[in-house]
């Protein structure tokens, strides 16, 4: 529907609504129409005007929302306040952990395997990707901006994604290293050179941004009517797609593409276990056993706090309509929320040369 300003020549301001439905396209698309009408016996002259003020912005012939309304966790809205006490110490915690995890792999220059490589990238990954999203999860709840800008909620959908999507590659570069480590201790160091470490981080960032490039596009191809209201905390694909009144038909195509590229990384990582867990108990020592295992056994922790959540998120999504709209949301924000909060603690307890490099600066001082 459209809202047009009626203005008779007694000079009085009537509002009257009228849709037009344009005959050659689909009924789902508006057409705005100019003319003159006669109402209550006088000639008027018709004029559209945006229902919300200045909601609509006119591009190529599609129009977009000027803002977006996230509502936070729809059914828990009273609750939002200690909701938000809970997020803001989860986010206390990856700011501190993750910076405690970078700071202590960059001054201790026993810390140079690449095992603890991957971990800073994962650390600053992490870091990056509870800023893209808490504060304004936070923001919500505590200042009730529930607007956000179109172009800055397309940009959150692409760094909440993108940096999602470099932890899974992470992740999946974490997993051969315990393999290498485990399968092929004698050629840990000849195969995973210095230069491999480089092209694989290029492979992460570059891999990322080639297959989160195409949702912007995509999002920016789709024309919105007056839907501009994302049940959701923060910015996503398919929860913006959604308000379209166009086909989003790819969109939903794309989106499963990418959550099978997801999944394929967790097969790869599984397959990788295997192995590791193969040669393992082949071992004939049980200490040997036991060492070789909590090696990795850091890695497993993150892969399934990161996993979990996620997986879990994409099957009651796709198959669990019976389960309240609220669980979706909470589930969604664990992985972008709690994971990075996590991950620094599961490392900062296994890893010997953390754990006690940390004690250390604060026993010192």
């Amino acid at each position: 529907m459209e809202h047009y300003q009626v203005q008779s020549h007694a000079s009085v301001d009537l509002q009257i609504t009228k849709v037009f439905l344009d005959s050659e396209a689909s009924p789902r698309y508006m057409k705005m129409v100019l003319s003159d009408e006669v109402y209550d016996n006088k000639k008027v002259a018709i004029s559209p005007i945006p229902p919300f003020g200045e909601v609509f912005s006119y591009n190529s012939s599609i129009f977009h929302p000027t803002t977006f309304f996230l509502i936070g966790i729809p059914g828990l809205e009273k609750a939002h306040v200690w909701i938000s006490l809970s997020f803001f110490t989860v986010y206390l915690v990856a700011l501190l952990g993750n910076a405690t995890i970078l700071l202590v792999i960059k001054t201790e220059q026993t810390l140079q395997e690449p095992m603890f490589y991957f971990l800073a990238i994962l650390s600053a990954i992490d870091l990056a990707l509870s800023t893209a999203s808490v504060p304004r999860i936070l923001g919500i709840f505590w200042f009730d901006a529930h607007e956000i800008n179109f172009g800055v909620c397309v940009a959150q959908m692409f760094l909440i994604h993108g940096f999602t999507g470099m932890v899974a590659e992470v992740l999946m570069a974490m997993a051969f290293d315990c393999y290498v480590a485990i399968c092929a201790p004698l050629h840990y160091t000849t195969i995973l050179t210095a230069r491999v470490l480089v092209g694989i981080t290029i492979w992460v960032v570059f891999l990322s941004v080639l297959f989160t490039l195409p949702v912007v596009y995509l999002i920016y191809c789709l024309p919105f009517c007056q839907a501009n209201t994302v049940a959701h905390s923060y910015c996503e694909h398919m929860g913006i797609a959604k308000l379209s009144c166009g086909n989003i038909h790819v969109n939903g195509i794309y989106g499963l593409f990418m959550v099978s590229l997801f999944l394929l990384n967790l097969v790869l990582i599984g397959i990788s276990y295997v192995y590791i867990l193969c040669v393992v108990f082949c071992l004939p020592s049980h200490d040997a056993r036991i060492k070789a295992l909590s090696t990795c056994g850091s890695h497993i922790g993150v892969l399934c706090v990161f996993y979990i959540p996620s997986v879990f998120s994409f099957l009651t999504h796709r198959f669990g309509q019976n389960i309240p709209h609220y669980v979706h949301i909470l589930i969604a924000n664990i992985y972008v929320v709690i994971s990075p909060s996590l991950d620094p603690i599961i490392y900062g307890v296994r890893t010997k040369q953390i754990r006690e490099r940390v004690l250390r600066v604060f026993i010192t001082k």
